[in-house]
């Protein structure tokens, strides 16, 4: 019988790596799994060194789904990724294969592997909240969130603009919020689903993720952002928003030195990743094991 695994766990602690390891071994055994992704801002295409994205040819001849099909000026959004990842994996099972989820973005993940249901949405509502996003910023967005939900605007970031101007469009219709938190008590979409998650102690972590910030910037981070920007990336409404890649933008336009670009990208990076084991913790069922650790670790 095919099973779903998810890959989990904070930003730089090797979950790529874990999920081809874990590919080849089923592969070995004559179980031809594939990969898929479960990064919000892997699904851009350009966006790779920003987003540590498996190059083609790293990727061990493993098919791999759901990377590279959006373009810089398209939305991603959990509800438009839902049914494609879906759908990616019922193909995987089709062909006799376990699939691997793989990735960091918690929403994204949890419409996914749980029974997710969305609420509805209303373009003119959303249309309004973003003009008043843009006229006064999340902060009054936030303050209203807190005094008509203040669980949901306890998990949101008060920054997050995005996530702020859904949360209120889904209130104004009388919905209630699924937006920062999973749902009680969630069922699994698939009976057979085994949930890996990769912890590091805070501090190796800390070091790791720096350190990755500054390769970036070392490995041309500016130069496909610039390139990216040709493309439109400043016109996206995700893309553009994106750990390193808003920080890259604002280092070329001299809003920012790079010392205080890479600074800035490193405390959202740390402060993101906080919020990835926050998430993931409350995965009901979730084995978690040491980076390195490799595939057997998981299917002793």
């Amino acid at each position: 019988m095919t099973r779903l695994w998810a890959v989990v766990g904070a930003t730089g602690t090797g979950k790529s790596d874990l999920a081809l390891d874990l590919a080849e071994q089923l592969r070995a055994e004559g179980n031809p799994a594939e990969i898929v992704n479960a990064d919000a801002m892997q699904l851009y295409r350009g966006m790779d060194i920003g987003t540590a994205k498996l190059a083609e040819g790293a990727r061990r001849g493993i098919p791999h789904h759901l990377f590279d099909v959006r373009e810089v000026t398209e939305e991603a959004a959990v509800a438009w990724y839902q049914p494609l990842a879906r759908a990616a994996i019922e193909a995987i099972f089709e062909r006799g294969g376990d699939a691997i989820l793989v990735g960091g973005s918690g929403l994204y993940v949890s419409s996914v592997i749980f029974d997710f249901r969305f609420p509805p949405r209303d373009a003119a509502l959303r249309a309004e909240l973003e003009a008043e996003l843009e006229a006064h910023g999340a902060g009054a967005l936030f303050a209203r969130l807190q005094s008509l939900d203040p669980a949901t605007a306890a998990r949101i970031d008060p920054k997050n603009g995005r996530r702020l101007v859904r949360a209120l469009e889904v209130l104004a219709q009388g919905s209630a919020t699924h937006g920062a938190a999973l749902p009680d008590a969630p069922e699994l979409w698939v009976p057979d689903t085994r949930i890996v998650g990769l912890h590091l102690d805070r501090a190796m972590l800390v070091e790791r993720l720096d350190h990755r910030v500054e390769r970036m910037w070392a490995d041309g981070l500016l130069d496909e952002v610039r390139g990216l920007r040709a493309q439109g990336l400043e016109d996206g409404v995700t893309a553009r928003r994106a750990i390193g890649y808003a920080q890259a933008l604002a280092e070329l336009d001299g809003r920012l030195s790079q010392a205080e670009a890479i600074a800035e990208t490193q405390a959202l990076t740390r402060r993101y990743a906080r919020r990835q084991v926050s998430w993931f913790k409350r995965y009901p069922g979730i084995r978690w094991i040491e980076p390195g650790s490799g595939a057997a670790s998981v299917l002793d």
